[in-house]
């Protein structure tokens, strides 16, 4: 018998993460590197611990294994208690075969059985793929406060941009009114950042519903939120104020990544009342060589640096040799950057290798045409040969060979 829990979070990670191409080819979304010492996945998970609570079931799906692995018992989140935890929940066969999630409602529906494990009273939903702190019980006192059955959770985007995003609606008090999903012609700037708190008598009822509606898409945004709140149901929206971002791009993940290089750290990492948890291999201080320049940059343990670095984000074991120059790019886990190549407004995933004189990116203002510039990426473990150049925006997924000097 496991002992009540008062509110416990279910963390949606099993989506393929398309839009991050060859980033997420071998891992999923959650599971991408960030900040030269985290993954994704370590914002929502500390966000809870921070939050008080210790329950956390972590659905997963699209290439589960390394996040699987990262997640292990939940230590490194204090996670790892005997009655809660963190807890990985692919989908599984049951007695009517087996299902993979088909869509964001159903991967909770899937796993009723384990949150009545918990006899909760309420439910965090939230996504693996923002980078946020954000205290879960203050956004609990409030949807207790409104007697709400789901609140979610609003984030003040630029009017400009507000199509992009699923826009809600409100009264003067903050109950929420009308979904309207990506507007033409938006009313307010109110987007929904895809966190809910549900009331669990509520939800379970509306996910029960949805699954019996053949032309459900088994979707909240789509279908559960639209659902309650034709039914009338109460639903409020909370204003969340601090930074949040997110990363399901290739450009957003390059902007927060190059947001923590910020003099004001919007995000402030090093802020010990809040601290962001992980699970960090251990390896010896990072070197920087006596004729290495390294201005404005974020080095991680393990690395070693004898070139040239300005605005960049060297992950746990990265070579950059003498005479490399890396700028306004990521260089994740256990990659090289040989003699005299040049990186530039790129993400190089964990094991490639940038040969020597090769060039990866280029800067804006070298491309004539802007529609032809963005951030260029290397999968993990490509290599790109010596010499070779990788233009702008490019996605390189296989091995480029190199290129003989005239």
């Amino acid at each position: 018998m496991y002992p009540k829990q008062e509110c416990i979070a279910m963390l949606l990670a099993g989506g393929q993460g398309s839009r991050l191409y060859a980033l997420t080819k071998k891992i999923a979304k959650p599971a991408v590197p960030f900040g030269g010492k985290y993954r994704i996945i370590d914002f929502p998970l500390s966000n809870c611990v921070n939050s008080g609570i210790d329950t956390v079931g972590v659905l997963t799906q699209y290439q589960p294994l390394v996040l699987n692995d990262y997640l292990g018992n939940g230590q490194p989140w204090d996670l790892d208690t005997m009655y809660g935890g963190v807890h990985a929940l692919p989908p599984y066969q049951g007695t009517h075969g087996a299902d993979w999630y088909k869509g964001t409602a159903n991967a909770i529906y899937q796993n009723i059985p384990f949150i009545e494990r918990y006899n909760p009273d309420y439910v965090v939903i939230l996504s693996g793929d923002h980078i946020y702190k954000m205290d879960y019980s203050e956004m609990l006192a409030y949807h207790k406060a409104h007697k709400a059955a789901c609140t979610i959770a609003a984030y003040q985007v630029p009017m400009e941009e507000a199509s992009r995003f699923g826009i809600l609606n409100c009264n003067e008090d903050g109950t929420i009114y009308e979904f309207d999903e990506k507007p033409k012609v938006p009313k307010s700037n109110n987007a929904s950042m895809g966190i809910y708190i549900f009331s669990w008598d509520k939800l379970r009822k509306y996910l029960e519903m949805d699954e019996a509606n053949p032309d459900s898409s088994n979707d909240f945004g789509k279908d559960v939120l639209p659902a309650m709140l034709n039914a009338g149901e109460k639903m409020v929206a909370w204003k969340f104020e601090g930074y949040w971002k997110d990363v399901g791009t290739i450009d957003s993940l390059w902007e927060a990544n190059m947001d923590l290089l910020d003099p004001k750290d919007p995000l402030d990492l090093s802020d010990p009342s809040w601290r962001i948890y992980t699970r960090n291999p251990v390896m010896p201080p990072h070197f920087v060589g006596r004729n290495a320049d390294c201005q404005n940059s974020l080095v991680t343990e393990g690395c070693v640096v004898n070139g040239k670095l300005e605005f960049a984000i060297l992950f746990e074991g990265v070579q950059v040799e003498t005479g490399a120059q890396v700028t306004d790019s990521i260089i994740m886990p256990g990659a090289k950057v040989m003699e005299g190549a040049v990186v530039q407004y790129a993400i190089v995933a964990e094991d490639a290798v940038i040969g020597p004189g090769a060039v990866v990116g280029e800067r804006p203002e070298n491309v004539e045409n802007k529609d032809d510039w963005g951030i260029s990426v290397i999968g993990s473990g490509v290599k790109i040969g010596a010499n070779a150049v990788v233009k702008a925006k490019a996605m390189v997924e296989e091995d480029v060979p190199e290129v003989t000097k005239q």
